[in-house]
């Protein structure tokens, strides 16, 4: 039986992924910025602990219309992992993806405390227009 191959199955993968992916922390806004070229791709909105160990706080991931599929959020939340393990920080994914991103990375994705994820969960809830 003669199969016709998926369109996007016949272009080489590298070519379905992104382009060269520049990543950008803006701590004073809470930003964690994607850019294909100079095209904003892609964002983590994130906070940093008020209290010790000042982890850094993940509450939304999201890719502009078009780019889904190439591996920018993944690229987006593997980086803000290691800027957090840079720092000797925490990282609590109270994003979604984020979260969904740490249980297939165990590797990579350090699993907080219970004591700092309920004090992100009340920063965040003591500040729900800054999100």
């Amino acid at each position: 039986m003669l199969r016709t191959p998926c369109p996007h199955r016949s272009e080489p993968r590298e070519r379905r992924r992104m382009a060269e992916l520049k990543i950008r922390d803006d701590r004073t806004n809470g930003r964690l910025e994607a850019f294909e070229e100079d095209t904003f791709v892609g964002v983590i909105v994130y906070f940093v602990l008020d209290a010790d160990p000042h982890a850094l706080v993940a509450v939304h991931t999201i890719v502009e219309d078009g780019h889904e599929g190439k591996g920018i959020a993944g690229a987006l939340v593997r980086e803000f992992y290691t800027i957090a393990a840079g720092a000797g920080v925490p990282v609590v994914p109270l994003c979604p993806y984020a979260a969904k991103w740490a249980d297939r990375h165990p590797d990579e994705a350090p699993v907080p405390s219970g004591d700092v994820v309920r004090a992100a969960k009340l920063q965040l809830k003591a500040t729900p227009g800054l999100w």
